[in-house]
């Protein structure tokens, strides 16, 4: 069995840069109605992305954005069986506050929360609030989130931390209540350091690669670092669907969206990008990918075809050794999350599983 989720558009237009793709704001009306529809057809999990300067350009891209956490607080109990996972960096909280939230929401979830970690990467992001470390960061920012990890992981546990490490340092610090379950993390580490992260923290990975055969790479360099450890962190593969009634339908739309393309937009991205002096990531990665094609879709790519294509292909990832599921994003989320659940799930072969 395996898991599909909702990448949720917590950021305007979701994960494409172009003035013909639907336009929307990112309203808590939006995010209730989408996650709705995924817990109605049985998806398994919701995540909201955290981000805190856009990308600008025509569009302004991602300038428009809402808070993953309190969006899942509020979320949390007008639901009743779907995952709800929010996104937290360690530039922007304390461990301990992480933790206290943390512990409420699962709570009034009934145990169906998580937490995305990020290490934090966005310079622009933190400067301006001033909680930018210094580009040095870029080199230790996964020593950093371990060190965090550990004191959320040593307060859901004992109620009670005493940390002192290089970057934290906590004596004594009381977090009480702590959580009746186990509260799941994931994050999507690529490079040699991120996927160590991963391997000795995280429950799930959410792995790089479009195809069968590069989610499999993915998934066997996350095994190979994890066999050491002992653990076996599980991945998620990630795929933007457009869907049309027939595969020449879906490339129409894509068409019409690549001549809308925001190009001011995708060069704020790439400069963004490109302030990350890691080459081993996946920063590099997106910045040569919408340099050498100036793509309306975030990473350049986009699963395209009809109901009975998508699901071939969400089948093939499926049978991956290591695939627990894929998270998806749409170009139109309401529509496409109804064609989704009506279309593509009956043709799926492992199908989610439930609660």
């Amino acid at each position: 069995m395996v898991s599909y989720g909702v990448f949720l558009p917590v950021g305007n237009n979701g994960w494409i840069l172009s003035t013909t793709s639907p336009q929307y704001e990112p309203t808590f009306a939006l995010q209730r109605s989408i996650v709705e529809r995924a817990e109605h057809y049985g998806l398994d999990f919701a995540l909201a992305m955290l981000k805190y300067r856009g990308y600008g350009g025509e569009t302004q891209h991602w300038n428009h954005t809402i808070d993953p956490m309190t969006l899942m607080a509020s979320l949390a109990p007008i639901t009743s069986t779907i995952k709800l996972y929010a996104t937290v960096s360690p530039l922007s909280y304390n461990p301990i506050v992480v933790a206290k939230m943390a512990q409420l929401i699962d709570e009034v979830s009934g145990g169906r929360f998580g937490i995305n970690l990020v290490a934090g990467w966005n310079r622009s992001e933190y400067a301006q609030m001033g909680a930018w470390r210094g580009d040095d960061y870029y080199g230790y920012r996964y020593d950093y989130l371990s060190e965090f990890t550990q004191i959320l992981l040593i307060a859901w546990e004992t109620g009670r931390v005493t940390f002192h490490g290089e970057y934290f340092d906590i004596e004594d610090c009381e977090v009480l209540p702590t959580p009746v379950g186990h509260i799941d993390l994931i994050s999507a580490g690529s490079s040699p350091r991120g996927r160590r992260f991963v391997a000795e923290y995280a429950d799930y990975h959410f792995g790089s690669g479009q195809s069968a055969e590069e989610v499999a790479a993915s998934n066997a360099h996350l095994a190979a670092e994890s066999e050491s450890l002992g653990r076996t962190p599980g991945s998620f593969a990630t795929t933007l669907l457009v869907m049309g009634d027939t595969d020449a339908d879906a490339a129409r739309k894509v068409e019409l969206y690549q001549r809308g393309v925001d190009r001011g937009a995708v060069e704020g991205m790439v400069r963004e990008y490109s302030n990350d002096t890691s080459t081993d990531g996946s920063s590099a990665a997106v910045a040569a990918s919408h340099r050498a094609d100036v793509s309306p879709f975030y990473g350049g790519r986009a699963l395209v075809g009809s109901p009975q294509t998508v699901a071939d292909h969400l089948n093939a990832i499926a049978a991956v050794p290591g695939t627990a599921g894929t998270m998806l994003t749409f170009d139109d989320f309401e529509e496409g999350l109804e064609r989704f659940g009506t279309e593509v799930m009956p043709l799926l072969d492992h199908l989610p599983t439930k609660g």
